[in-house]
């Protein structure tokens, strides 16, 4: 399991989940790197997770990693 952060928008929009998908989200996230992982060419360092109709945007950083923003698809590109 990857030790990781949740920004606080990240955490507040988990807390609206239905808990399957909560639940779907975290898992993927705690086996990361694998899964549809994206480096994202703005900003340079971002990562995007798919996770069904889903996106996780993180970093890796030295304490592990720090997901910035979770929304639906389409939505964290705006």
């Amino acid at each position: 399991m990857n030790n990781a952060i949740f920004s606080k928008h990240a955490e507040k929009f988990l807390e609206r989940l239905l808990i399957k998908d909560r639940t779907r989200i975290m898992c993927a996230v705690w086996k990361l790197p694998e899964g549809d992982v994206v480096a994202l060419k703005k900003p340079k360092g971002d990562f995007r997770l798919q996770v069904s109709d889903w996106r996780v945007i993180y970093i890796y950083s030295d304490r592990g990693i720090f997901v910035k923003e979770i929304g639906n698809r389409g939505d964290n590109y705006k």
